[in-house]
């Protein structure tokens, strides 16, 4: 059985996409990020399921642990998000009055939660937040989170999709130590790499023009300032094909020539999502 680490504790979307997954996998919760990318870079035959980005809110904030870590992508996979309102066996909405959660989780149901007017508290997680409204039994104290906290932690679901808006969804990155990519084959690829350029004017622009003269299309570029640095930036990038396509290699081989570092994270298949 191979082992998944997941960031926050049972329950969590984490949880649930690491179950779409692999549903027979062995699921371990870890308290933070830094924990899960610790683990696995440590164990060679393990994975994380690990929250990249959120198309309402944007980035998690892991870049700096990719960066850091440079662990293998082996795929993406996009989980719906569907917040509900859980609070104790017997008890009614009006009853709730405080409302836990992740700050992702309260800003992606702020509507619903004005409208209630619900004091909102801030937590680490979504299905911790589950967790410990079970074992404080308070009939005034809900928590947002997924319909699974609400089956592991036996809490009533007293409003369903709660989030503000519908067909919410997260993207998770699955990661490990050993180095895997997909044969070039006829189906869609992302290769993500992460780059950090010469300091020289201009050169980002410069670096870039391999992609158009190339026709290949960038999905992703995002810049991150180095740890303890505002003037030193690494860049987190995902195109479009397979690093084996001749077009990638020749964009890929122009970006190289502006580089003082350059470090492919993965190729692999693009989810089914991305066609909705």
């Amino acid at each position: 059985m191979s082992k998944i680490y997941i960031q926050g504790t049972f329950g969590a979307y984490s949880h649930l996409a690491a179950l779409e997954i692999e549903p027979k996998a062995e699921v371990i919760p870890c308290k933070t990020f830094d924990e899960c990318f610790l683990k696995v870079s440590s164990e060679s035959s393990s994975k994380m399921v690990i929250p990249e980005s959120n198309r309402i809110t944007g980035n998690i904030g892991i870049e700096y642990l990719i960066f850091k870590y440079r662990l293998n992508i082996y795929a993406e996979h996009f989980q719906k998000i569907e917040h509900n309102l859980l609070g104790q066996p017997g008890s009614s909405i009006n009853d709730i009055k405080n409302v836990f959660s992740h700050t992702q989780g309260l800003s992606q149901c702020s509507n619903f939660i004005k409208k209630n007017n619900f004091t909102e508290h801030v937590r680490a997680d979504t299905a911790g937040s589950a967790e410990a409204i079970s074992k404080k039994k308070n009939k005034r104290e809900a928590a947002i989170a997924s319909s699974l906290s609400a089956k592991i932690y036996k809490l009533k679901i007293i409003a369903s999709n709660i989030e503000n808006e519908k067909g919410n969804a997260t993207r998770f990155l699955v990661m490990g130590k050993e180095v895997y990519q997909p044969d070039f084959g006829n189906k869609r690829y992302i290769t993500s790499f992460l780059f950090k350029l010469k300091s020289k004017p201009a050169a980002l622009y410069q670096s870039l023009g391999g992609f158009a003269i190339n026709g290949v299309n960038l999905t992703k570029l995002q810049s991150y300032p180095e740890q303890n640095s505002f003037e030193s930036y690494f860049f987190l990038c995902d195109l479009d094909g397979h690093i084996e396509d001749p077009k990638v290699q020749k964009s890929l081989e122009e970006l190289g020539l502006h580089c003082q570092d350059f470090h492919v994270l993965g190729v692999f298949e693009a989810d089914k999502f991305r066609e909705k």
